[in-house]
């Protein structure tokens, strides 16, 4: 994308920023680049392979990028939402980031497959997506894709686990958690999971078992889960990390739909809207301690 590199030249030209996020071909396809030089703007590429949500790499903790100075970053619309998520949660200024918007036409599950869109391929996180041309910029770049195909596969399967009895749906999730290897790339990826110490990995005292057994497994993801209520960005990139295929998506849409129906909030690309867990109103029933 030549608008996109010429772009990313000239911000690191002028001096505004002194690294640009994007996307770049590698080896073994699609991959995040840290672009420092203004003559190496050119590798910088948006396609339906670019799945990454890069906002991650905003997260202050990880320091090897915040030491490169201020940033330019390219996101797709779920991808601003988690810009808007951090800047709500006082993780960075909104002066602090450069924002590349690409108006985005969906993105495939496998970019290793195939890079067109149909509906075998698209990803989940592109049913029902009302952020293809994200309102949180500093630049928007691109033409406006015809919407992706729609694919039901992930509420379909959020409809049967709800018809399911508790038993049912306990025995469902305890098969999946059980293959968890506690390898933590579904918080490494996530662009929410910001703490410089996690809760599952403190010692003293020591919340939840750090081994690999069918408790600890599940006191981590029910755990994880719980802390992304009503900031969760459907990116599904904890589901695309996970090497043990759990269908991490499926529990993380229940609850955004648990959170929308109760506190009638979806997260957004406004950072200005407070979450409702950081927020308190006068008009909440609070039936729960009736």
């Amino acid at each position: 994308m030549s608008e996109l590199s010429e772009l990313a030249q000239k911000l690191l030209g002028d001096g505004s920023v002194k690294v640009v996020i994007g996307y770049e071909e590698g080896p073994r396809g699609v991959r995040p680049v840290f672009v420092t030089d203004p003559a190496q703007a050119g590798k910088l590429i948006f396609d339906t392979r670019c799945v990454q949500n890069l906002a991650a790499y905003l997260n202050p903790r990880r320091q090897h990028v915040t030491k490169l100075g201020k940033a330019a970053v390219v996101v797709k619309g779920c991808d601003a939402r988690a810009v808007a998520g951090l800047i709500r949660e006082c993780q960075f200024k909104r002066d602090d980031v450069v924002i590349i918007a690409v108006r985005c036409g969906g993105v495939v599950r496998d970019p290793a497959k195939s890079p067109e869109l149909s509906i075998e391929t698209v990803a989940d996180r592109c049913a029902g997506c009302e952020v293809r041309e994200p309102k949180l910029f500093d630049h928007l770049i691109g033409t406006l894709p015809p919407r992706p195909p729609q694919s039901s596969q992930r509420e379909d399967k959020i409809a049967e686990l709800v018809a399911m009895t508790p038993a049912e749906r306990w025995a469902f999730w305890s098969d999946h958690f059980e293959r968890c290897i506690r390898c933590n790339a579904c918080r490494e990826v996530c662009p929410m999971c910001f703490c410089v110490q996690c809760t599952a990995d403190k010692s003293r005292p020591q919340w939840i078992e750090s081994s690999p057994t069918p408790q600890g497994n599940r006191a981590w993801q029910i755990m994880r889960i719980l802390h992304q209520a009503g900031r969760c960005v459907d990116c599904l990139e904890c589901e695309r990390a996970c090497p043990a295929d759990i269908p991490l998506g499926l529990i993380a849409k229940y609850v955004a739909q648990a959170v929308e129906r109760r506190f009638d909030y979806k997260t957004c690309d406004d950072p200005l809207i407070p979450a409702p867990m950081g927020s308190f109103s006068t008009d909440d029933e609070q039936e729960f301690i009736q």
